[in-house]
Parts: structure tokens; sequence; C-alpha cells
């Protein structure tokens, strides 16, 4: 897998060398099995070190926004400054998610440019890895877009072109990441290639399109997109609680598996301490604070850990530490499209109908439903406060729903550093220096 999976090390942004003890692309695209190899490489990395790591978007947005309170505050990592809302443009984790995220995006090129040349694999099998690579391509820029607003747009493995590109506007990447996404749901087809859905299908490119029309608060055309998940007999809604975070769940939409069989999920471990106090993190007492004492996501979402006089509470969503068969790391799921369906009916002013969407997620948790004489103003509210509730520790789903509600500055009243700039993180201080065009450096910075 390693010889094959073509790529990548690097120390730069966008310049990256094919490394000399790894075989070339034409050979990698000789036959399906080295290109599936290739392709199932990549899948990995994602698990292991992209914005949808489990130790990566959901643990360092987490930590910037409001659910998560840090308290290795001596750490050299630079949790501390993310936490604190203090970054600087020499932050280490900031530089290693550009990093880490740009590096997968290479990889995805390479594929993709292998898939073009190849005169051996079939049309059949081009055409399902095409789809699923511009997928995945896609959600890497949606979140280095949501993170650092105007970005350069790495679409080939060139360095000569790649040296010195300029930013792309923020808005010009969702569209580009749109169209490639238009294309990937021709590519693809609704049926999933494995049991446990760890590979992308056409519902997946439809779930990040939909996201992306939410952000472009296009709600007419999010709601059809949308509809077409939730009609699909594909998913069904799961109403048992302990199940939701259960691999084989027909309400999953898309999930990472683990790189090794029986191993555990990362968010089972990086959120973990028990009969001590928290050494890194624990979840915030304003998000414990958000739910009601009766709803039933704090007994199965949340684990409470008492030391002397002391309470702290971590997330418990994944449960399995050791000996993992039965979970893996979700990406997507039917609650997210229910939620998003009540955001975007609710700005229609449809607003008995989004209540069919957000009440199946408070009824699970023995909450009370709302009723048609909600407002909509204070129905969107709601909505926001579920997504919390449902999502903390999530893919960085909190940074990103406060910022398509345009709530972001919220966040001063728990976090005092936090200012407006603080919407977008600054582009690492050594990639401006390799290459100027990267400039200007984002607000505040």
């Amino acid at each position: 897998m390693l010889a094959v999976a073509l790529l990548v090390s690097c120390e730069k942004l966008l310049e990256v060398d094919l490394p000399e003890n790894q075989i070339p692309s034409e050979v990698v695209f000789d036959n399906v099995q080295t290109a599936n190899a290739a392709l199932s490489g990549l899948y990995a990395r994602l698990w292991d070190k992209s914005p949808l790591a489990g130790d990566q978007g959901g643990k360092l947005l987490g930590l910037y926004t409001d659910d998560l309170t840090f308290y290795a505050v001596n750490s050299t990592n630079g949790l501390p400054e993310l936490s604190n809302n203090t970054l600087l443009d020499t932050n280490m984790a900031v530089d290693d998610f550009w990093n880490a995220t740009y590096q997968q995006i290479y990889l995805s090129n390479a594929i993709l440019e292998g898939l073009e040349h190849s005169r051996s694999i079939s049309l059949e099998d081009v055409t399902r890895m095409r789809g699923e690579v511009l997928v995945i391509r896609s959600v890497l820029y949606f979140y280095l877009q949501q993170l650092f607003g105007d970005i350069p747009l790495v679409l080939s493995t060139s360095y000569t072109q790649n040296q010195s590109l300029s930013k792309t506007a923020s808005e010009s990447v969702l569209e580009k990441i749109e169209h490639d996404l238009l294309i990937a749901t021709e590519l693809l087809e609704d049926d999933y290639r494995h049991i446990d859905r760890i590979f992308i299908n056409r519902k997946t490119a439809q779930m990040l399109m939909a996201k992306i029309q939410m952000q472009q608060k296009r709600w007419p055309e999010a709601e059809l997109t949308l509809k077409k998940i939730v009609n699909s007999p594909l998913y069904q809604f799961q109403n048992d609680l302990s199940k939701v975070f259960t691999k084989s769940g027909t309400h999953i939409i898309w999930q990472l598996k683990p790189k090794n069989n029986g191993d555990a999920v990362k968010e089972a471990s990086i959120y973990y301490f028990v009969n001590a106090a928290p050494a890194s993190m624990s979840l915030s007492d304003d998000l414990v604070n958000s739910f009601a004492s009766n709803d039933l996501r704090r007994n199965y979402y949340l684990a409470t850990v008492k030391v002397g006089n002391n309470t702290w509470y971590r997330a418990e969503k994944y449960k399995n530490r050791t000996s993992n068969t039965t979970e893996n790391s979700i990406v997507f799921r039917l609650e997210e499209v229910y939620l998003l369906l009540a955001e975007s009916l609710t700005k229609q002013n449809k607003v008995s109908e989004a209540l069919q969407y957000i009440n199946p997620i408070r009824k699970r948790a023995g909450q009370m439903m709302y009723d048609s004489g909600i407002s909509p103003s204070d129905l969107l509210t709601k909505i926001l406060q579920e997504n919390r509730r449902e999502f903390f520790t999530e893919m960085g789903h909190r940074f990103i729903d406060l910022k398509r509600f345009g709530r972001l500055d919220d966040l001063h009243l728990t976090k005092p550093n936090w200012k407006p700039y603080h919407a977008y993180w600054p582009i690492p201080q050594k990639e401006l220096l390799l290459n100027s065009n990267l400039n200007p450096q984002n607000t505040g910075y």
C-alpha cells in the first residue's frame, strides 16, 4: 500500500516531488488493482491526517470555538493559542492543518491525472474512482475555504504551475467545488461498494453539494438536494441513541475506517480521561449546560468524571477503545441532513415543514417537540442549538454552523480574546515566505 500510494512527504505547501523510493504513477495506473490501492491509500490518509481526522477538524475547531476547555496551557504544539484565540501566523497546529490538507489534495490530483492518462483501466472503474476523488478533493477544499477564506486552488501536480500560484477568491473556490461535485454526481452511483459505507457514493456528493448551497444561502436549491437524500431508500432515521455511532446504521451516509482492523477511532481516545482531572481537555461548561437535565444525549454522548468535589465531562460518542469492531469515524449522517433541511425550510418561512425534521431529533433525545406557533427567527436559534448538542466534537461542526448562521461573534461571550477577524485563520508564515503571491495575509494577523 505504501509503495503504490504514490506520494507524499512534503515540507512545503505547493512544492511536492515524487519520493525516489516510490513507484511512478504510470506504473500505478497500469492496472485497476494498483489504482484501487492508491485510492485506498487516500482514504486511509483522510482518517489519519486531514480535516476529517478526529485529531484535526473535530479537536482543533472544538478548542477554537466553545465546545472544549483546554488545560495543557504550557504546551508548545500551538493548541493553547488556538484555544485562547491568540493565533499567530507561526502557529504549529495551523501550519500542520494547512500542509496536511494540501498533501491530500496533491495525492487527489495525482490520482486524477493517473486516471486521465491510463489506457489499461476500464471506463467503469475510471468513472467510479474519478467521482470518488473529486468528492474527496472537494471536501478538503471546503474546509480550507471555511478556515482560510481566499486560498490557492491547486489542480495539478505540476511544480512549475504550483510554485507561484496566487490565491483564488473564497466564493470562486465554492464555485469550483460545486462544479466538481456536479461532475461527481454524474459519475457515481447511489449504491455503496462496501457494506460499511466507507467509500463515497452519489449521495455523499449530494450531501456536500447541499452544504455548499447552504453556505451560499441558496435555500430552495439546498432543500431540493437534501430531499434527494432524505427520500432515498438507502437511509432511515436512527431512533435508538445507543446505536447512533455504530457503523452498521442506515442513517450513516459516509464514514472512515480506522487504519488497522481492531483499531479504535481517534475520537474514542483523544477526549478520554478517567479517575483524574483532565490533563489535556474536557467538554466546556458552556456546552454541558446547553443540555437540559433530562436530555438523553447526556447519557449517551457525554461521560461524567468526578474527582473529590470536582466534576468534568468528556465526549463519549465513540466507546470502543480496544478491539474495536463496531465503530468507524462518521463524516456525514442523516441527522445533519435533517437539521440542514429544517434550516433551509425555515429560511423560506416553511416552519411547519421544517418541524418535521428537527422534531424527530428532539423526540429521540426525550425533549419537548416544537409546534407551529414558533416564529422563524426563534426556530433558527433552536436549530443552531440542536446542531451543537448533536454534533459537538464532530468534524468541526460548531465553527462551520456558527459561520453559516452569521453567529461566530457570539463566541466573545465565552471566549474573552475572540475578535471578528478570527472568522479566518492566518495563512502560515512560511508559506508566504515561499510564495509571495499568497499575500496579503488574512486580516488581523
